[in-house]
Formats: C-alpha cells, sequence, structure tokens
C-alpha cells in the first residue's frame, strides 16, 4: 500500500478527558485508502524534547467529510504538545503505515471487538467498516473508571457496547474479560486492543474456547517504516518489525506464554 508524508490540517479539537483529546484532520487532496488497524507517524513540532515521531492509531477515516481522527493520550511531552493543537494548525503525517485487522466475509458472524483504554481508538473504526458491509459488531469496552469511557456513544451507534471498569463505577465491576457476555454468548472471531496484560487474557480466552482472535500490538516504534528495529517482536516465523508486519497480528503466530 502507498504511503504518503502529508501536512494535515486540524480541523477540530475535541478535549475528552483531562487525558484525551480528539484530533480531526483534513487534507486539499482525497485522504488516501486506510485499513482498520492501520496507523500514522507524526512529526511534533515545538517540542525540544521529542525527535523522533510518534506512532498513534488511526481512530476512523470518514471521507465523507475528508478527515482522519486522531485520539491522543497525553502521556509524554510530545503528545502533550499535540494536544495543544489549535483548529488550523498543521500536522505532518506519514500514513498509512502497517497492516490492520481482518474484515469478516460473513457478515452474519459474530465479531466481538474488546479494547482496553485508548486501545478503543483503531476499533471504533473497525466497528465503523464492519457495519459499513452490514455486519453487527459487539464491543466489550474497559476502563480504570467510568471517566476514562472514550467516546461511548460512537460506539453505541455501530453495535452493542458492554462496559467494564475496574472500580466498578459503570457497567460490570473487572476486567473485560470478566464480563458475562463472554459466558452467555459464542463469538466466532475476536480483535482487541489495549494494555498487553489485557490483550494476552483476552488471548488466553480465544484459545481456551477455540475463537480466532487477532491483536493490535502497541511496541515501541520510531520509524514506522521497519529500519530503526525498535519495535521487533518474537514469533513463531522468527522476529518481526511489529510497525512493519503489525501492528496487528493473529494470536497464533505470537510466543506469549497463555
Amino acid at each position: 500500500m502507498k504511503k504518503f508524508v502529508q501536512d494535515l490540517t486540524v480541523k477540530s479539537v475535541e478535549i475528552l478527558s483531562s487525558k484525551h483529546v480528539l484530533l480531526k484532520l483534513t487534507a486539499e487532496e482525497s485522504l488516501p485508502p486506510t485499513i482498520p488497524g492501520q496507523f500514522v507517524e507524526v512529526r511534533v513540532d515545538n517540542s525540544p524534547s521529542t525527535f523522533l515521531r510518534r506512532p498513534i492509531s488511526i481512530n476512523l477515516v470518514d471521507y465523507q467529510q475528508n478527515e482522519l481522527w486522531l485520539l491522543i493520550a497525553m502521556i509524554g511531552d510530545g503528545t502533550q504538545q499535540l494536544g495543544k493543537l489549535k483548529v488550523g494548525d498543521t500536522l505532518n503525517c506519514l500514513y498509512p503505515l502497517g497492516n490492520g485487522f481482518t474484515l469478516p466475509n460473513d457478515s452474519s458472524e459474530k465479531i466481538l471487538l474488546i479494547g482496553g483504554g485508548v486501545g478503543i481508538a483503531p476499533l471504533l473504526y473497525l466497528g465503523h467498516e464492519i457495519k459499513a458491509n452490514k455486519g453487527k459488531p459487539t464491543f466489550i469496552l474497559g476502563a480504570r473508571t467510568k471517566n476514562e469511557l472514550l467516546e461511548l456513544d460512537l460506539f453505541q451507534q455501530l453495535g452493542r457496547v458492554f462496559i467494564t471498569t475496574e472500580d466498578g463505577s459503570m457497567g460490570e465491576k473487572g476486567f473485560v474479560t470478566n464480563h458475562s457476555i463472554l459466558q452467555k454468548e459464542k463469538f466466532s472471531s475476536i480483535s482487541t486492543c489495549g494494555p498487553k496484560p489485557m490483550m494476552m487474557s483476552v488471548a488466553q480466552y480465544a484459545y481456551a474456547n477455540d475463537i480466532q482472535c487477532e491483536v493490535s500490538l502497541e511496541n515501541k516504534m520510531a520509524c514506522g517504516l521497519g529500519a530503526c528495529l525498535c519495535c521487533v517482536e518474537k514469533t513463531v516465523d522468527g522476529n518481526i518489525c511489529i510497525c512493519k508486519e503489525g501492528p496487528v497480528l493473529n494470536i497464533k503466530k505470537l510466543l506469549w506464554q497463555i
């Protein structure tokens, strides 16, 4: 897939929480085709301590509005600087990068999408594409507290949404793999993104129940092109660069001890 380096214009900035901001970007030309699960490497300007680009999952691509959405967790200096962007500012992006999720061939499949924290970002786009292809995605979204649950209204427009919070402030108390829906229904495939311990727990559930499962890994990535070798992951096929051959992988390729 062809890659682009473009200066995208900030069309809107939505503050979702004290730690999260949603940037909607646009371009003069039409945005290129992208697959749910792919990401962008953004250049961070005005941050002397940030030397490398930052990898950000693509939250959504709205081709009608010619918008690309990035959900930013403002953690370090680089992402905090991104949170300071204003409407009309430009953001230099290298994209679309990596391999995305596998879209179902059969609209009748029971597809489960599980996200934790800001890891919900690529699942919005995936759910959007599943629904566009007449599918009916189901979501389990988890967070430490209800205040850290993001974009719930948008997910609810796409399919059923089940919630877990660690403090029990919304939905069922506990982790995503503890939700009662997993004991009540059988799903044909699972796609997940979030903290590695969460994804390992999801993978363990998928293995135990013979369910196809893809995970979106969040290894540290600098170049996004497989050149710097800082995102290497050991797999059954040897060492691979997650930015190039991932970030989405079938759990059968991973050497996780689950």
